[in-house]
């Protein structure tokens, strides 16, 4: 006896019979060059988002995938920045940043960590492309080992150099921030100067202060005994 299979619709079909581009397509890129380069990464993420963290208009990656295949293919068209941010979007995760799912949006600023088998790329092809198909208003880059720094902000469709100030900071008008070299990596730093810090340095700045408290209550309890000790009444003096 011959059995009938019949076949479940492709939910990917529209009413045209048209298969329709996946959303929420899966990042596409590969691991990071070094540990330096990975750690680079995590830092810049990490501060961000911290100091960002009551925020909820925008998406932070690194080393994730947009896709903007104006076919709507995930086959064509991508990059992967090592650390990008979008501005005005809702803040939540995503498998990679698919340009025609996201309002056409591209990254407003990014930042790309050289590397011997990546620097020829990131200064000479994905420039162009950050510049002419993104247009992306901030472009920097950053060597880990020799501690290059440049930066570019968007000026009539064309990529101008950005110049350092007095310190050799470098200005993000999009992020309003400024980025530089602290002791060998790239970090933010605000207006003023402050520099945004990673959770460690968030968790060492609390540890610190509660043994400061830790250390002045033990000099304040041992100056009570010894006012004790000489017959005054701690709490008498002011």
């Amino acid at each position: 006896m011959t059995s009938l299979a019949f076949a479940t619709p492709d939910p990917r079909l529209d009413t045209h019979g048209v298969v329709a581009p996946p959303s929420n397509l899966y990042s596409d890129e590969p691991e990071m060059d070094s540990y330096a380069h990975l750690m680079q990464m995590i830092l810049l993420l990490e501060s961000l988002e911290l100091f960002w963290k009551d925020r909820t208009d925008f998406f932070a990656a690194g080393n994730l995938t947009v896709y903007f295949s104006p076919r709507q293919l995930k086959s064509e068209h991508f990059r992967g920045p090592d650390f990008f941010v979008v501005l005005g979007t809702e803040r939540r995760p995503r498998r990679s940043w698919t340009v025609w799912d996201e309002d056409g949006r591209y990254p407003n600023i990014i930042v790309e960590i050289l590397s011997s088998s990546t620097e020829t790329i990131d200064r000479g092809l994905k420039k162009q492309i950050y510049q002419d198909v993104f247009r992306t208003p901030d472009y920097f880059w950053f060597d880990p080992e020799t501690h290059e720094l440049a930066g570019f902000h968007l000026i009539d469709g064309h990529y101008q150099p950005l110049l350092p100030d007095a310190t050799g900071r470098l200005w993000s008008e999009q992020l309003g921030f400024f980025l530089a070299v602290h002791e060998g990596t790239l970090r933010f730093f605000t207006l003023e100067g402050v520099l945004l810090p990673a959770a460690r340095e968030l968790a060492q700045q609390v540890e610190t202060a509660e043994q400061r408290v830790e250390t002045a209550e033990r000099r304040a309890a041992s100056l009570a005994e010894k006012l004790r000790e000489l017959g005054v009444d701690p709490d008498s003096v002011k």
